[in-house]
């Protein structure tokens, strides 16, 4: 079973478990509860502001703010970042003791509080290399923060759905635009 990437690098999904033969998205009901969480958040965040930039730049200047190519950490405490900034974040995670909040919903937090007090990467430390195998089938991020939204089949099978199917899916839904 191949491990894939769908709109951002970082979280990795069985690509049987959410495309079908044809190459479409299963129905969410079908998919495992952490595979179905993880791609609706994904939908959620796809295309908001490196968490870095916003830190730099304030909610007032989101504009000059790079969009999220990078997803780390837990749906609802995960850390998106642009490629200038994925190296701060493993820097932190590696070398500063971020490892010790992996897996947990601090994570976010940890990692926001260590940028915003200053904490940056060394100038030199290397991030991640990353080998596309595919690279003209990643999805553009539109520049403009307006013009950037989730994943389109996921937001309208969602959307689709009855209240009590997406309660069903015990997913905070707030964030999707359905």
């Amino acid at each position: 079973m191949a491990k894939i990437s769908i709109g951002m690098r970082g979280w990795r999904f069985d690509e049987e478990e959410v495309f079908d033969e044809d190459g479409n998205f299963r129905p969410l009901m079908e998919m495992d509860e952490d595979t179905r969480h993880r791609l609706l958040r994904l939908s959620a965040v796809l295309g908001e502001p490196c968490s870095a930039c916003w830190l730099i730049h304030g909610e007032e200047n989101l504009d000059r703010a790079n969009p999220a190519s990078i997803v780390y950490g837990e749906p609802l405490a995960e850390v998106v970042l642009c490629r200038q900034h994925e190296a701060d974040f493993l820097y932190w995670f590696r070398e500063a003791g971020g490892d010790e909040y992996a897996g947990t919903g601090a994570l976010q937090e940890e990692f926001h509080e260590w940028f915003a007090d200053g904490g940056r990467a060394p100038e030199d430390y290397a991030g991640l290399e990353y080998v596309d195998e595919a690279p003209d089938e990643l999805p553009e991020i539109p520049d403009d923060p307006e013009e950037r939204d989730g994943i389109p089949e996921v937001e309208q099978q969602v959307a689709e759905m009855d209240e009590a199917e997406q309660e069903a899916l015990d997913v905070d839904l707030d964030d999707l635009d359905v």
